[in-house]
């Protein structure tokens, strides 16, 4: 069931999300287990994708509510 819910979304294969990586302390590298620094974007055929390295998008920022609004 798990593969199912992951095959519906289609996640563009990068190393920042694989499960065999680790983002560099910079922030601007991945440190691989099997292909040593990589940038964050490659991949290489050993790529497992891990869902919990994804960040959650920002969530938008909600509009100011007007005074005028709550006036009976």
């Amino acid at each position: 069931m798990k593969n199912k819910l992951l095959e519906k979304k289609k996640y563009p294969a990068a190393c920042e999300y694989c499960k065999h990586g680790r983002l560099s302390p910079d922030e601007e590298s991945v440190l691989c287990i099997k292909k040593g620094l990589v940038a964050p974007d490659g991949k290489c055929m050993r790529y497992s994708y891990d869902p919990l390295k994804r960040r959650p998008k920002k969530p938008p920022m909600l509009q100011q509510a007007d005074p005028s609004d709550f006036e009976l």
